[in-house]
């Protein structure tokens, strides 16, 4: 085997061992293979990231600032596509189905959970829930049954109105991710979920005032 390459073996090794003080690897042949694949993912994305404009690069902007406000516009694009999905049907917002499709997926849950799973401060939550209570779409469970008396879950009628509005929801759903080819929408959704774990963590148990500390 040439020398050379065994040189650079072990030059790659022992930046690995300085790399990896965290230990965020597994001190193992597998812990060096996955630093060594996410070395070349960083190269590869500095290449790319070079030959990719966005609007008011020239003037500085940062990719940060793009991020965030491709975000945003696509949240609302989401929205309209949503409005579009419930016209003339019961429902008042699309958080009423998306409640519903997480109690449908998901099983009973309490109300606190169902309205952390959408992000939303207490209010905001309760006062979808009592909408959906309202229309029969929702109901507790029998407190004789649990120890836990705000346990909520999808009524037959609720299943019914969902089933009913499910294709244009469908449609919706599929309009958001646009034109993506299958593997760019992996690739999306694995980014999306590394960005998602790590909010949830920044999230999870903070005083508000602390967040960007």
């Amino acid at each position: 085997m040439d020398k050379n390459f065994l040189k650079e073996l072990a030059g790659l090794a022992e930046q690995f061992q300085i790399a990896n003080v965290s230990q965020k690897y597994s001190q193992d042949i597998s812990g060096f293979k996955k630093w060594i694949a996410e070395q070349y993912d960083n190269d590869q994305l500095q290449i790319r990231t070079e030959d990719i404009e966005w609007e008011g690069k020239e003037f500085g902007r940062s990719p940060e600032s793009v991020i965030i406000t491709l975000l945003v516009h696509l949240n609302r694009y989401a929205n309209r596509y949503s409005e579009a999905a419930i016209m003339n049907s019961d429902f008042s917002t699309q958080d009423d189905f998306i409640y519903l499709i997480n109690l449908k997926a998901f099983g009973q849950m309490t109300k606190s959970e169902l309205i952390s799973k959408n992000m939303h401060q207490e209010y905001e939550g309760n006062q979808i829930i009592e909408r959906l209570e309202d229309k029969g779409w929702i109901h507790p469970i029998n407190p004789v049954l649990s120890d836990m008396h705000d346990l909520v879950c999808i009524s037959a009628k609720g299943e019914e109105v969902l089933t009913i509005q499910m294709d244009e929801i469908r449609k919706a759903t599929s309009r958001v991710a646009g034109d993506l080819t299958h593997s760019e929408r992996i690739e999306l959704i694995k980014i999306l979920t590394k960005l998602e774990l790590y909010h949830q963590s920044v999230f999870k148990n903070c005083d508000i005032r602390k967040l960007l500390e």
